[in-house]
């Protein structure tokens, strides 16, 4: 059953991919002569980066090497890269369906400027190039994002606890050696009591972050009261248990539907994912259940990878929850969807006497460019009575 799932969905995820491939390279073939050499070129160039995502992921499913690499990186940029080739393509062939019918672009624009599609393909083409140059630098750089929470009606064993959050490293391919470092690193310098990790630590496939060791990199978090982290679905979707069990050997305890008394009186529970039962056949427990044994007079932190049980944390009097997994878009327009779809997309806001934070991420996912947000780690104070 959860191979059919699987083969389902990469197969509606691979006809869109081709399909809309397809809309942008027919619209660009339109600047090349029939038989002429740039044609074949554009051809050639093409397909190969529209097919490299494709055949890097599969290759390092079988024969992990610098090829594997290669391509998975060069598919990765094209995969932004395609995004906003779609938008602005699309964006002209709508311009130009509405002046068929009002004829304004004559009166707005230098006449037959959108009938040479050559200047159009070369243009666009060297936009979206820049774009992606200045969203890939934007994307290895996190800031710090510092803030305090008063919890004054609360007793604790300390009046503050320091905690670093950070959500959707997706350690892999993409996110390797030397990016893991710089993000142990800056997580290190905030000094926090505490370190928790809301979820997709790894991009689905081990294989990449143990042939590269980068779990010896992640052995120098340091924090005094531990580091914690729970599973997201890129966990699930790669094997959850090789993939949990390869972080707790490497110094990071997984809280899967389990809770645990950080210092007195203040709680940290940890929730399985809410795709583990698409994609691990796993149903996860109640918060109520997970939380049965907590004083009533207790803070409770809870970590839960995706923002979509935030009313059932309300109604369990969470204090702070904690979430990642939309990348607040990554790439916008995107966050335009992530906010019509959760409660809150990123950042804080409270809910009576319930905070939620939700990171933009410290990682990527696929491309390893950021547009219109910035990857973080989050650095919470919260002070006790």
């Amino acid at each position: 059953m959860r191979s059919i799932q699987f083969l389902v969905f990469f197969s509606i995820v691979i006809s869109i991919h081709l399909m809309i491939n397809f809309y942008i390279f027919s619209r660009g073939l339109r600047s090349f002569e029939t038989g002429s050499q740039l044609r074949t070129i554009y051809v050639v160039i093409y397909w190969f980066l529209a097919l490299s995502y494709i055949v890097g992921r599969v290759l390092e499913r079988y024969y992990l090497c610098k090829i594997s690499d290669f391509f998975t990186w060069t598919g990765s940029f094209w995969l932004a890269a395609m995004l906003y080739l779609f938008l602005i393509v699309g964006s002209i062939d709508l311009i130009r369906l509405i002046n068929h019918f009002v004829p304004f672009i004559d009166k707005v624009l230098p006449a037959g400027i959108l009938q040479n599609p050559r200047i159009i393909t070369y243009t666009v083409a060297g936009f979206v190039f820049l774009l992606i140059v200045a969203g890939h630098i934007n994307a290895i750089f996190p800031r710090t994002h510092a803030f305090d929470i008063d919890l004054n009606d609360k007793k604790a064993g300390r009046s503050q606890l320091k905690i670093a959050v950070a959500s959707d490293i997706h350690l892999g391919t993409i996110i390797a050696n030397n990016r893991t470092q710089r993000i142990v690193n800056k997580i290190n310098e905030s000094k926090p009591d505490v370190i928790l990790l809301a979820g997709d630590v790894v991009d689905e496939d081990l294989a990449p972050v143990i042939k590269r060791n980068l779990g010896k990199t992640l052995t120098q978090l340091n924090a005094p009261l531990g580091v914690y982290a729970i599973t997201g679905n890129h966990e699930y979707i790669g094997g959850v248990e090789p993939a949990v069990k390869y972080l707790n050997e490497h110094g990071i305890k997984v809280l899967r539907d389990t809770m645990i008394e950080l210092i007195e009186n203040v709680y940290v529970a940890g929730r399985e994912d809410i795709q583990g039962v698409r994609f691990g056949g796993k149903q996860r427990k109640s918060l109520k259940d997970i939380i049965e044994n907590k004083n009533d007079s207790s803070t409770l932190i809870l970590l839960d990878h995706q923002p979509a049980a935030i009313d059932e944390a309300i109604q369990n009097q969470v204090d702070l929850m904690l979430s990642g997994h939309t990348h607040h878009g990554q790439l916008w327009p995107l966050s335009l969807i992530t906010k019509a779809v959760y409660q809150v997309s990123w950042g804080l806001k409270k809910f009576g006497n319930t905070n939620v934070y939700v990171s933009s991420g410290i990682g990527s996912w696929g491309p390893p460019v950021r547009i219109g947000n910035r990857p973080e780690i989050v650095v919470i104070t919260l002070h006790f009575n």
